[in-house]
């Protein structure tokens, strides 16, 4: 009787997920939000809603940033889609149970923006991923559908 009302227990902290907010994010910021998560190692990941290869890995980054949480990894969520998407990325987002906060791309030039991030992203590609480790140095950027498995172990490596 125990172990069922823990699970039941489980199961609703699982389903009352964190309030998903938006916050705008341009180089400045986006430096900051990796400064901010020093010490643990860092996946940015540059998604859009119109983007299918970006939706369809998004459950895989969710489930992967719940499997490595507790060894000190963090995902964190950036929207390229436009102002008026907001609510369309934020039920994206939702549906995939991501948590904590969302960011969307908010940039006076994007084209601008993009080889800040790392020289070899002028073209804005999606999706785009960038790991950091504890330090907060970028050590790699994967560009376009990327092998989960592969994600993993170059994650793996950093923990």
């Amino acid at each position: 009787m125990k172990l069922l009302l823990g699970v039941v227990l489980l199961a609703a902290g699982l389903t009352a997920q964190t309030p998903l907010t938006v916050t705008r994010i341009d180089h400045a910021a986006y430096a900051k939000v990796i400064g901010s998560h020093r010490g643990k190692v860092v996946l940015s990941s540059f998604w859009a809603t119109w983007c299918v290869p970006c939706r369809k890995e998004m459950p895989q980054l969710v489930q992967l940033s719940h499997k490595l949480a507790a060894r000190g990894f963090d995902l964190v969520m950036i929207s390229a889609d436009e102002a008026e998407q907001e609510a369309a990325a934020l039920k994206v987002l939702k549906d995939n149970r991501a948590e904590g906060a969302m960011y969307l791309l908010k940039t006076a030039n994007n084209d601008a923006f993009y080889p800040t991030v790392d020289p070899k992203w002028a073209s804005g590609e999606l999706p785009a991923l960038f790991l950091y480790d504890r330090s907060g140095k970028r050590v790699r950027s994967f560009f376009g559908e990327t092998s989960i498995p592969d994600l993993e172990a170059a994650i793996a490596k950093l923990l």
